[in-house]
């Protein structure tokens, strides 16, 4: 019994390694060769393409092909004036810039109101400004949002010349119609450049009692005029080389 036992399972050992041949495939051996050169191409083929497509981070687009890069950090964001003191006090401007800034003012330039108030008017402010730091040099920072009341608009600006505060003032102006606010926005603007000018000596005469009274004497006169559709009489104040008040007042 044990016999049979032992042959049976020898026949069963060859029958699988019969079939276990029939179903693996067979090579030849002159193919051999070539079949393992054609898988080392393959590998090296592989391996190239994988590290051509590597990014380097040094590459520049194709001619004609839009440049979809990443912009390059520009450093610190720009000045906040609203909130910023940068450069007050830093240093001194040049004397050349000085010079402009503290020149005496031109008589012919200053201009009086009939209630006796001198002034220069705003246009000639910004031309000792563009004279002193160039055009594009200086400019009016808002520092609040406007203000606007039943009758007067102001805001504050902040003065910048050459990237530095220089001066800050708030500016205001009256209006009596809601469809003059705009304009009186732009005046309350050019009341605070004059502000802002007076603490860089620009036209300081004009705080200079002495000098007001002088230049009223030489430059001035004090007139009566009637209001015609009134018919009251006041004093009014005028340049004695300006044309006599015309309506609503007559001299």
């Amino acid at each position: 019994m044990a016999g049979v036992v032992q042959r049976l399972c020898a026949a069963s050992r060859v029958s699988s390694r019969s079939l276990l041949a029939r179903t693996q495939p067979s090579f030849s051996p002159s193919l051999t060769p070539s079949l393992l050169n054609f898988a080392r191409r393959a590998n090296s083929t592989s391996t190239t393409t994988t590290t051509d497509l590597k990014p380097t981070g040094s590459e520049t687009p194709a001619a004609g092909l839009p440049d979809l890069s990443l912009p390059e950090d520009n450093g610190p964001a720009a000045t906040d004036w609203s909130k910023s003191y940068s450069g007050l006090s830093q240093q001194a401007f040049s004397k050349e810039i000085a010079d402009v800034l503290l020149a005496p003012l031109d008589p012919i330039d200053i201009e009086i109101k009939p209630d006796g108030l001198i002034y220069l008017p705003e246009i000639k402010y910004r031309r000792v400004l563009n004279r002193a730091f160039g055009p594009g040099a200086w400019g009016l920072a808002p520092r609040s949002e406007t203000n606007v009341g039943p009758k007067i608009v102001s805001r504050e600006y902040a003065l910048v010349c050459h990237g530095r505060l220089v001066a800050i003032a708030r500016g205001e102006q009256e209006y009596f119609d809601p469809s003059g606010i705009p304009t009186a926005t732009e005046a309350c603007k050019s009341n605070a450049l004059m502000r802002c000018s007076k603490d860089l000596g620009v036209a300081s005469e004009l705080w200079d009692p002495r000098f007001i009274r002088e230049f009223k004497t030489k430059y001035c006169v004090e007139v009566f005029a009637e209001h015609l559709p009134t018919k009251k009489k006041k004093k009014l104040w005028r340049r004695k080389d300006s044309p006599k008040f015309s309506y609503p007042y007559q001299e």
